[in-house]
């Protein structure tokens, strides 16, 4: 069966998962321990009032984080409310889906993609560049699903990383980074597929990947792939607020 919207929120909880969760009334806080918005942002998992607002963004700041929303899918009356309140949005993402086998058909080039874990440390090098650092790999490291680093080489040189893991049946890549020399030469397709073979070989049905609206390179690589956009999520932050995505 193809996976809902509400199915992919629920693989990037399990694949990309925060340092600790709290219920605190309708709202579900998370400590991201450095790791980005997904792992630190508040989730609405109740019927909640104006007032349970204020209460969650004090939870927040206790646990020395900025108040931070996720605004999903059906939660418009949510997203209206932090409007009135100041919050703007930030980074609308786009969640991607496709057929396992969609991916499979082609296989990889021999020492072009590879399936690793631990992460090397040119993997670790890679990500860092690209601004994922070890914050984001302790993300990976605490996930307790299948899971895997995917490492592609260009001409015997270290040239793109990715992180895939799986939840029920649905593999969802994160963090795919390609070195900065090696951007526009094919390496994400490879990546792609790579993590395709890994989770098809580990029982996975369908390959999912998030992606940020604004980053206009990755969201066509997926297009190209067959893939398509099956729902969204974005953040709503105060003003003169930050942390990474």
């Amino acid at each position: 069966m193809k996976p809902t919207v509400r199915d992919l929120y629920a693989v990037t909880e399990a694949t990309w998962p925060p340092a600790d969760r709290t219920p605190a009334g309708p709202w579900m806080l998370r400590n991201g321990a450095g790791g980005g918005k997904r792992v630190s942002a508040a989730t609405a998992e109740g019927d909640w009032r104006p007032e349970d607002l204020s209460a969650a963004e004090k939870a927040m700041r206790m646990l020395g984080q900025d108040p931070l929303f996720m605004i999903r899918e059906g939660e418009d009356t949510l997203d209206s409310a932090l409007s009135a309140r100041g919050y703007e949005i930030i980074d609308p993402v786009n969640l991607w889906l496709c057929p396992i086998g969609d991916l499979t058909d082609v296989c990889v080039p021999r020492v072009t993609a590879f399936s690793i874990w631990e992460p090397l440390a040119i993997m670790r090098d890679i990500w860092s560049a690209g601004g994922i650092g070890p914050s984001r790999v302790a993300v990976m490291e605490r996930a307790s699903v299948p899971k895997t680093g995917i490492f592609g080489r260009i001409t015997d040189k270290p040239a793109g990383t990715a992180y895939c893991a799986i939840s029920g049946g649905v593999a969802m890549v994160h963090a795919l980074e390609i070195a900065k020399a090696h951007r526009r030469k094919g390496m994400g397709v490879w990546l792609m597929r790579q993590a395709a073979h890994w989770a098809n070989a580990n029982g996975a049905e369908w390959l999912s990947v998030l992606c940020t609206q604004a980053n206009v390179g990755a969201n066509g690589l997926y297009a190209s792939l067959g893939m398509q956009v099956v729902g969204q999520y974005h953040y709503r932050i105060l003003p003169n607020t930050s942390d990474s995505a």
